[in-house]
């Protein structure tokens, strides 16, 4: 018995290829500072899509947790609520704290990142399974590109 559980595990993680793959970046110059989301999205459904956007001021883990629920929220809107109900998900991120904070290993303690959380926790019911995983930077190098370059942009123009 003790040897099914754990292949229940593995399968779970497991990346198949008719995952919707999400890359998700957060960045904050001055942490807290100017806060920008970086995502790349791809799937059986979707075609590469690259998005990034300032979100005003905020700290690096509030940039990470929002450029997950937005990855989540966009894959919706892409593919439509039954459809989503139905697809597999794998989130990577390059923030080892908070993929283990959404796996459980654990606690969330600032109120702030509890609030998006449950928001993250909330909206990922919307999907028949969701996985969060960390990876290095170097595999995550798309996200991280883009919001970089929105902060970028967003510098440039107060100059």
């Amino acid at each position: 018995m003790e040897i099914s559980k754990r292949l229940i595990v593995v399968k779970n993680v497991m990346q198949k290829k008719s995952d919707i793959i999400v890359h998700t970046d957060g960045a904050s110059r001055g942490n807290p500072g100017p806060a920008a989301i970086g995502v790349v999205l791809e799937g059986p459904e979707i075609e590469k899509k690259i998005y990034c956007e300032c979100i005003g001021k905020a700290t690096n883990n509030v940039a990470e947790y929002k450029a997950i629920i937005f990855g989540l929220k966009k894959i919706k809107q892409l593919v439509g609520n039954k459809k989503s109900a139905g697809s597999s998900v794998h989130v990577y991120m390059d923030s080892e704290l908070i993929a283990h904070q959404l796996n459980g290993r654990y606690k969330v303690k600032e109120s702030n990142i509890q609030e998006l959380f449950l928001e993250l926790w909330n909206l990922r019911l919307d999907f028949e399974n969701v996985v969060f995983e960390h990876v290095t930077r170097d595999k995550n190098r798309e996200a991280d590109k883009m919001a970089n370059y929105a902060l970028d942009k967003e510098e440039n123009k107060l100059l």
